[in-house]
């Protein structure tokens, strides 16, 4: 005779039209309480929590179980529904109760490290540490339930527009990709490496010419790279390839899926098609090719302001070909205390600039951290010039949008002169941080935009060129000759990211389908023949033998589901996350492997001194 009470329902699901109906539940003890007589016990799944109720002349084995229950024990039970007399408007079956005439007790509990309740309060690495007993919290159940419909959206629609999902092997040869490779160490083949891939990027390529003309999976991907909020050493991607496609035809069929995804997850209708910035704009007006755009405080050139200053850091950055610009928080002055500037230069000088220069105007006066280097006059012409860019403007800029505010009481104005990538990205950041304090970060607001036109190569810290996407995206010309060594950096790539709120949900390119130019592309950047040939030899040879023209995507499934849930970190949608050292705290990995292990793979461990 089992020993299982079969289950009717979850314990979210009663309601009091289920009033006089007998019923079994299975779950969690979330809370034993006496009163007088009566013995209440609340049991939880994942679906929710319902009141159970032990009557005081029940049973005397049914009483003796029922103090005998924990928080945390593993019961089933039977009994009735009826309505509550004192009902609880905070859950979901707070107008009925269960009248037990039976419980039987699964597993018993000890006191668990951290409560079973979403305002726990615990720390992060208590709560990775003990992972199992985090997932029963109803706010870790949604994100997972969230995760599992996002996954499920994207299969229906994908196989509503013939894509077909094929996977790709997780062992793969070692490739440059940016990032750091996690190496497999083979033992049938000792002093070899698999790696893990980085993405699909070449196996969906090989789909394209394998004539699976769309192809699309939700795949692991590996890098070894320092970890942050929306990063980790193993990630999913919603991952998708196409065959005879231009970057309109891409941009429209993700745009069906975004819309849908949307409307179920937030029960929001999408309006389409969704606004396109090429990277330069996005750069000049935001100082981000992920720009948020749920405020403004838009960067200003103020170059031709200050060219002829006589504040000799503006004027030497201007000599020297670097950049002046300046954006304007309406009304923050008064927030933005001295103390609190320093601590925001402090930030940005993360991002490079040396330093930060402030003006506020308050009760009509105009006050400057260089006050001893421009008059009154000065700094009102620059506030209103950057006063131009406070307010959300339309996304692209029309041609005659032209905004005519000046500046008001209440404004700050920060201003950062240096070349143009540390202006870029210490504006960028100091328009969304300033905003962020102000609160003026809407929540509930989710503005998608597509970022196009990326620059083809950029140049690295060490002087090297490297392509800004990978180097199997196809720039905006047709012809190898048309290439232009000279201008190597001029050139534009057929390259697309979706940007929602300020971070890149997704981007793909138009790839080349070209041997001659894919050889071309790995000679820019300086990858010999013998380089090429080891490392991308087989889809070189493969691109030899009728490649259709394709184009792909992929979107970050765990940033994507962080967003849709307003949540701050990757961890709090992956069930079992690595914290900020790439440890899986609750097997304690990565750990040491025995000698027999390593001898059978031909390694050695060297101990660094």
């Amino acid at each position: 005779m089992s020993n299982i009470f079969k289950r009717t329902h979850m314990c979210g699901d009663l309601r009091l039209s289920d009033e006089g109906k007998s019923v079994v539940l299975n779950g969690w003890v979330a809370k034993q309480r006496s009163l007088g007589g009566l013995i209440f016990v609340d049991i939880r799944d994942k679906s929710g929590i319902t009141q159970i109720v032990i009557n005081e002349n029940a049973k005397d084995e049914l009483i003796k179980i029922a103090k005998s229950l924990r928080s945390e024990f593993v019961i089933g039970v039977k009994g009735i529904v009826r309505e509550r007399n004192s009902k609880n408007t905070a859950i979901d079956t707070g107008d009925i109760e269960i009248v037990a005439d039976d419980i039987i007790i699964y597993s018993k509990a000890e006191t668990p490290p951290i409560y079973i309740k979403d305002d726990d309060n615990a720390s992060d690495s208590l709560r990775l540490k003990y992972r199992y007993l985090d997932l029963r919290k109803n706010k870790m159940q949604n994100n997972l339930s969230t995760r599992h419909k996002v996954c499920k959206i994207a299969r229906d629609y994908f196989d509503d527009n013939n894509f077909t999902e094929v996977e790709t092997p997780y062992l793969i040869k070692p490739t440059p990709e940016g990032a750091r490779d996690y190496l497999v160490p083979s033992r049938i083949k000792q002093g070899s490496f698999y790696a893990l891939p980085q993405s699909p990027q070449m196996y969906k390529q090989l789909l394209m010419i394998g004539g699976t003309d769309r192809y699309y999976q939700i795949v692991k991907c590996f890098r070894d790279e320092d970890l942050r909020a929306d990063r980790q050493p193993e990630f999913t991607q919603i991952d998708l390839e196409m065959s005879f496609v231009d970057q309109d035809e891409v941009i429209k069929i993700q745009e069906g899926f975004l819309k849908k995804l949307m409307k179920e997850i937030k029960g929001i209708e999408l309006q389409l098609p969704l606004p396109r910035l090429s990277w330069q704009e996005a750069m000049v007006r935001f100082g981000s090719d992920k720009p948020d755009t749920r405020f403004g405080s838009e960067l200003v050139d103020l170059s031709e302001e200050l060219k002829d200053t006589s504040f000799k850091v503006f004027s030497d950055n201007l000599m020297n070909g670097g950049d002046i610009r300046g954006i304007c928080i309406p009304n923050g002055a008064k927030e933005f205390s001295r103390k609190k500037i320093d601590k925001l230069t402090l930030e940005a000088k993360q991002y490079g600039a040396k330093g930060i220069v402030w003006i506020k105007k308050e009760e009509g006066k105009f006050n400057s951290s260089v006050n001893k280097f421009f008059d009154e006059k000065e700094l009102e012409i620059l506030m209103n010039k950057c006063a131009k860019g406070a307010e959300i403007n339309p996304i692209p800029m029309k041609e005659d949008s032209t905004s005519d505010r000046r500046a008001e009481d209440g404004d700050i104005v920060f201003i950062c002169s240096d070349k143009p990538k540390i202006v870029y990205d210490s504006l960028g950041f100091l328009r969304r941080r300033a905003n962020e304090l102000l609160g003026r970060v809407d929540q509930n607001k989710f503005n998608f935009l597509w970022v196009v036109d990326f620059p083809m190569f950029e140049i690295n810290d060490d002087g090297n060129i490297s392509a800004m996407h990978h180097p199997f995206t196809k720039p905006k010309i047709d012809e190898i000759s048309q290439i232009d060594e000279n201008d190597i950096l001029s050139l534009k790539a057929d390259a697309y990211d979706i940007v929602l709120n300020g971070v890149e949900l997704g981007g793909g390119s138009i790839r080349i389908h070209d041997s001659i130019m894919q050889a071309k592309m790995f000679d820019i950047l300086g990858l010999s023949e013998e380089e090429c040939e080891e490392k991308f030899g087989f889809l070189i040879n493969a691109l030899k033998y009728g490649t259709p023209p394709h184009a792909g995507l992929a979107y970050g499934l765990d940033r994507m589901v962080m967003l849709l849930l307003g949540e701050d970190s990757i961890r709090e949608v992956i069930a079992f996350p690595k914290n900020q050292n790439a440890e899986e705290p609750v097997s304690n990995a990565p750990a040491h492997s025995s000698s027999e292990q390593l001898n059978e793979l031909g390694l050695e461990l060297i101990k660094n001194d």
